[in-house]
């Protein structure tokens, strides 16, 4: 232990500048420090402070040992801030963005039970399909879908989500279903907000450009023109799973379904999470399966084409 305290004592006098400063912040005596730092020295075997009687140098060796020994104690001093923050309350404006229907749907009433045990905190929910820039807009966490690019947020994995390529038993009447990707050329493709979808092949990615005569940023949209006859659409899970079940619309391409797409909640990247950041996530990973439909529609696809 006196190994730290020597560190602790030299860290000190470097950041304040002085002897007397750190002594008065460690709430020891001058000539202790000065002790402490010299035994550190010693240990070491060489050099760490240029001493004369109006400031202190650094050796090459002492900024060398600082620059690691630093973050040393600024990790101990986020530890002890992320035990006490540990039980603290959740306070102060909690601002969100989901997408649209799944946020409606799965997210808001995961909210509204939070806030319910937490009444103190104020709750701020935007729905858009829009990508959301978190940290210029002021958000503290974005709810995402799909596979996510590369970021400096960090990402919690709430769910997994599955995409269905998928057309009602009408359309099929009309034309054969597709057994490759190259024949979703020959289909009147229903697109969502962007023209291309996401498959893999051979475990890799791969986002094919499809074309139509109807578009629409909307999901539900969406599924009604499929579940009309329109043309192929490729939707998530909870859009489709009860129309899969009842047999109105029909999944192909399933070998090409990519892995993983699932839900996901992220934020920015702080030294220290504020309370009713991480409380919220841990209980939205905690929760999330409490909301979501019984996937009952597993294997269904598979069935319907034999």
């Amino acid at each position: 232990m006196q190994r730290w305290d020597r560190i602790e004592a030299f860290v000190e006098v470097v950041r304040l500048g002085s002897f007397s400063a750190a002594a008065r912040a460690l709430k020891v005596s001058t000539s202790h420090v000065s002790r402490l730092v010299g035994q550190l020295e010693n240990q070491l075997g060489t050099t760490l402070l240029y001493r004369t009687t109006r400031q202190l140098h650094l050796t090459d060796a002492g900024t060398l040992y600082f620059e690691h020994c630093r973050h040393l104690f600024d990790g101990f001093q986020e530890a002890e801030a992320a035990v006490h923050d540990f039980h603290a309350r959740p306070k102060g404006v909690l601002k969100l963005t989901s997408s649209t229907t799944f946020g409606e749907r799965f997210i808001a009433p995961l909210v509204n039970d939070f806030q319910r045990q937490h009444p103190q905190l104020e709750v701020n929910l935007h729905f858009t399909n829009r990508r959301v820039e978190l940290i210029d807009e002021g958000f503290d966490v974005a709810i995402r879908m799909g596979v996510l690019k590369d970021s400096t947020l960090i990402a919690r994995r709430l769910c997994e989500r599955r995409e269905y390529v998928v057309g009602s038993r009408d359309y099929f009447a009309q034309v054969s279903r597709p057994h490759s990707l190259a024949e979703l050329a020959n289909h009147a493709c229903l697109l969502g907000s962007r023209d291309q979808w996401l498959f893999e092949v051979d475990g890799v990615r791969r986002e094919v450009r499809v074309g139509g005569r109807w578009q629409a940023n909307s999901g539900p949209a969406l599924l009604d023109a499929s579940l009309k006859g329109l043309g192929l659409a490729q939707l998530p899970d909870y859009y489709v799973e009860k129309h899969l079940a009842s047999g109105e619309l029909v999944s192909v391409l399933d070998h090409f379904r990519h892995s993983d797409t699932a839900v996901w909640a992220v934020y920015p990247r702080h030294r220290h999470l504020s309370p009713k950041v991480r409380q919220f996530v841990d209980y939205l990973v905690a929760h999330i399966h409490d909301v979501l439909p019984v996937r009952r529609w597993a294997g269904l696809s598979q069935q319907q084409e034999q």
